[in-house]
C-alpha cells in the first residue's frame, strides 16, 4: 500500500514540475510561486515516504536474519536495553549496550556481529581489558546470542560502577589518598587517617568478581601501635566497605568520626 502511495506522489510531482516549466512564461507570478510551493511540499512528502520505506525494508531484513538464527525474542533486545541496527556491512547487526550508575546513563558501547553462520564479532569499541572473545566462547554465542549480550552487559556495567565510584572518591573525599588502582578498577588501595591518633590506615579493596560493583574482599592495615584486628567498630567498617559503594561507605565513616 505504501509503495502505491509513493509511486502516486512521484507521478504527481513529475507532472507538477513539467507543468511549472511549461507555464512559467504564461502564468502570473503568483501562480508560478504557488506551483513551486506545491512542488516543494511534494518533495518533502516524497522524502518522508522514502525514509519510511527504507526503515520497513531494514526492519524486515533484520527480522528475517533473526528468525533464521532462531532469535525469536528479537524485540526483547530492544525492550531489554539493547538497541540494534543493520550496518552497511553485509548481514551484520550492531548492538548498543548502555551502562548506567545510580540512574544516570554513562558510556554506551557498540559491538558489530555478522549474522552469517557461524556468528562472528566484526568490531567493537569495548575496552581491551574486557575479555569479549572469551565471554563469547563461555556463553556459547553461536547458540545463545542473548546470553552473550547479557553477560557482556553485566561486565560493562560492573566496570562502569567501579570506575564511577573511584571518580566520586576522588571528588568527594579529598583527605583520602588513592595509592593504587588499575584499568579495570578491580583493585583499589586507599590511604585513610584515623582522627584520634592521626594514624595512617591502608585500606585495600579487591574486586575479584568482575561482574559486580562491590568488592569481594576488604582488608584494613595500620602502622604504629594501633591494633584494629579486635576492634568491633573496625570490623563493622570492613563489612560496610564490602557491602556499600566505597564513596558512600567513606562518607558514613567520616560522619561517625572513624576517619578524617
Amino acid at each position: 500500500m505504501m509503495l502505491f502511495v509513493f509511486v502516486g506522489v512521484l507521478s504527481r510531482l513529475s507532472f507538477l514540475e513539467a507543468q511549472s516549466k511549461q507555464k512559467t512564461g504564461a502564468q502570473p507570478q503568483s501562480r508560478v510561486q504557488e506551483l513551486k510551493t506545491k512542488v516543494e511540499e511534494l518533495k518533502k512528502q516524497r522524502d518522508r515516504l522514502r525514509a519510511e520505506i527504507f526503515v520497513h525494508q531494514v526492519t524486515s531484513e533484520i527480522l528475517l536474519s533473526c528468525l533464521l538464527l532462531g532469535i525469536h525474542d528479537f524485540f526483547l533486545f530492544i525492550l531489554g536495553g539493547y538497541d540494534v541496527i543493520k550496518t552497511n556491512q553485509d548481514k551484520c547487526l550492531c548492538f548498543s549496550l548502555a551502562t548506567a550508575y545510580q540512574g544516570d546513563i554513562l558510556e554506551t558501547y557498540n559491538i558489530e556481529i555478522s549474522v552469517s553462520q557461524p556468528l562472528r564479532i566484526i568490531r567493537h569499541n569495548i575496552p581491551p581489558f574486557i575479555p569479549v572473545m572469551t565471554l563469547a566462547e563461555e556463553t556459547d554465542m553461536q547458540k545463545n546470542i542473548r546470553r552473550f549480550l547479557d553477560t557482556l552487559s553485566l561486565h560493562l556495567n560492573a566496570f562502569t560502577m567501579r570506575k564511577q565510584q573511584l571518580k566520586l572518591v576522588k571528588e568527594q573525599h579529598l583527605s583520602v589518598e588513592v595509592l593504587e588502582t588499575n584499568a579495570l578498577c578491580s583493585l583499589l588501595v586507599l590511604m585513610l587517617t584515623e582522627p584520634n591518633t592521626n594514624t595512617a590506615l591502608l585500606c585495600s579493596l579487591d574486586y575479584s568478581d568482575h561482574t559486580r560493583g562491590l568488592p569481594t574482599r576488604v582488608t584494613i592495615q595500620c602502622e604504629g601501635t594501633l591494633d584494629l584486628s579486635g576492634s568491633p567498630q573496625w570490623q563493622k567498617n570492613t563489612a560496610l566497605l564490602q557491602n556499600t559503594p566505597v564513596h558512600e561507605a567513606l562518607q558514613i565513616m567520616r560522619k561517625t568520626g572513624q576517619i578524617i
